[in-house]
């Protein structure tokens, strides 16, 4: 989703060719395998996902509850990890493409992209050569945090391994528009989304499976190897899931809002103790198209306090609490004034929203075509630091009183945690030498704990000959009145073997073999 906000690159590649023989059990299986991460993408996709929400102006505040938010159009896929090779048409032509469960559209490269550097440098559709093409010419477009993707939609046979999707609907680009496309290693997108969000209302490409009498099963999962020296990167699944890709039996929860693979979420805890942050709930999206674990800054804040990794002073968050501490500590002892403690000391809204402030006509016109008309945009984004801050103080000031500590202490602990506060331009690093040391995290899911271990959420690059770990926790924030929003990405989804069952509407996890 998403910044699509980090890691361990993988290729889904489908031998020399898309086609991957039947198997007996029903099964379509497409191989997975490797590729090394790069530090350099991991950084321009935090650069470019940053600067997307100063310039979206919604960003990642919008409620999930709110028909019109839109994740999509944050996700930046420089730090997408799962690669494929499927086809298009007859003879078929061969394209890398990203099977993305963040977003629900089929786009590649067209023979017809003629000002786009990057098309050039990518494979591209040739309708010309296909006799199993077919026209449509509607245009289409679609915004990502990478940049927006526009051209016309056609139709032609998807071959995905043994499967041949007949006469699918996608999307021939003509332009691209980010430059940073040209440093991708895919050519397009696979979205395995809900048709809810997909562009122009086409159906995901599972959707036609069904109808062709493709499938056995109306389930696809991914199993991802962890293993760092193996080159076999695992397996995406059609039809099913393969036993031999997890241990036990899956946990299933109820997709709660078509659209995105999304649920509810329990708890957040690190090592045996709660964060608060989903003391009213949570919701969760699993997002194959990243490598990263998103979640409420004031959660990330915490396990970055909890493993010594690198963060920013907010100076909002110390103004606050040297400000206001004492004021907020005698509000939530009191249970009378306990809610909406921010909006009683006048830094938020008294309905507990953040005021983002009203933008004249004028202000947006005098603005357009500069660099101060962004300048000036990030800074009225920021005028919302005061109120976030003390909305994050509030949640760990509530889990110290829920210990039993003394004011004194509660002040102190919250000042130190505005010293981890996460930078969301670049990553959170660690000591490498205290892996060992870390606690674990976990996810409460259904009625059971997802562990995540130190060695699974913390990220290795190797760089020449000096190794960086760097923390799997990326910050995302939504406005009130939504729940708290995670993407889990593929450091969650190496540790726990996931399917995706849209014929009944649920995510299953089970811990991967």
């Amino acid at each position: 989703m998403g910044e699509k906000v980090f890691l361990a690159l993988l290729t889904l590649w489908a031998f020399s060719s898309p086609f991957v023989p039947a198997s007996c059990d029903g099964l379509v299986r497409i191989n997975l395998k490797k590729n090394k991460l790069d530090s350099n993408l991991l950084r321009a996709a935090r650069t470019v996902a940053r600067e997307n929400i100063c310039l979206q102006g919604r960003g990642l505040q919008q409620s999930l509850g709110d028909s019109n938010m839109d994740f999509v159009s944050l996700k930046n896929f420089m730090d997408a990890r799962y690669y494929g090779k499927i086809s298009i048409g007859t003879p078929p032509q061969n394209f890398t493409v990203v099977f993305d469960t963040g977003s629900s559209n089929l786009w590649v490269p067209s023979l017809k992209c003629y000002f786009s550097i990057a098309c050039f440098l990518h494979s591209r559709y040739r309708s010309g050569q296909s006799c199993s093409y077919r026209m449509n010419g509607k245009s289409s477009k679609i915004s990502y945090g990478i940049g927006l993707v526009s051209g016309f939609l056609s139709q032609d046979h998807v071959r995905i391994g043994n499967l041949i999707i007949k006469d699918h609907v996608f999307t021939e680009v003509k332009k691209e528009s980010n430059p940073i496309l040209l440093l991708a290693t895919f050519d397009g997108i696979l979205g395995l989304g809900f048709q809810e969000i997909s562009a122009g209302g086409i159906p995901p490409i599972w959707q036609p499976m069904i109808e062709q009498n493709l499938i056995e099963e109306q389930v696809f999962s991914f199993w991802l190897n962890r293993n760092v020296e193996d080159t076999d990167g695992g397996e995406i699944v059609f039809g099913g899931v393969d036993p031999q890709h997890f241990k036990g039996n899956h946990t299933f929860v109820p997709v709660t809002r078509k659209g995105y693979w999304q649920f509810e979420l329990g708890d957040f805890v690190i090592g045996n103790e709660s964060t608060g942050v989903c003391s009213t709930g949570c919701d969760a999206i699993m997002d194959s198209g990243t490598s990263m674990l998103a979640g409420p800054t004031s959660a990330v804040t915490q396990i970055n306090h909890a493993i010594g990794a690198q963060g920013i002073v907010s100076v909002e968050c110390k103004e606050v609490v040297s400000e206001h501490g004492l004021r907020m500590f005698e509000l939530l002892t009191n249970e009378s004034q306990a809610h909406n403690v921010c909006g009683h000391i006048g830094l938020c809204s008294l309905d507990g929203a953040i005021n983002m402030g009203i933008e004249s006509v004028l202000d947006r016109r005098s603005g357009e075509g500069s660099s101060s008309g962004y300048d000036a945009l990030c800074k009225k984004r920021r005028k919302t630091a005061v109120c976030s801050a003390c909305q994050m103080a509030v949640v760990w000031m509530q889990k110290q009183l829920k210990r039993n500590q003394t004011r004194d202490r509660i002040l102190k602990y919250v000042d130190e945690l505005c010293e981890r506060v996460p930078n969301p331009m670049r990553e959170s690093a660690v000591n490498c030498d205290q892996i060992s040391s870390m606690p674990d995290v976990s996810f409460r899911i259904g009625s059971k704990d997802f562990r995540l271990a130190p060695d699974q959420y913390i990220i290795k690059l190797e760089q020449g000959d000096t190794t960086i770990c760097l923390s799997g926790f990326v910050p995302l924030d939504v406005r009130p009145p939504g729940a708290p929003l995670w993407i889990l990405g593929d450091v969650f989804m190496g540790a726990y073997h996931t399917a995706f069952d849209f014929g009944n509407l649920r995510i299953g996890f089970a811990e991967a073999a």
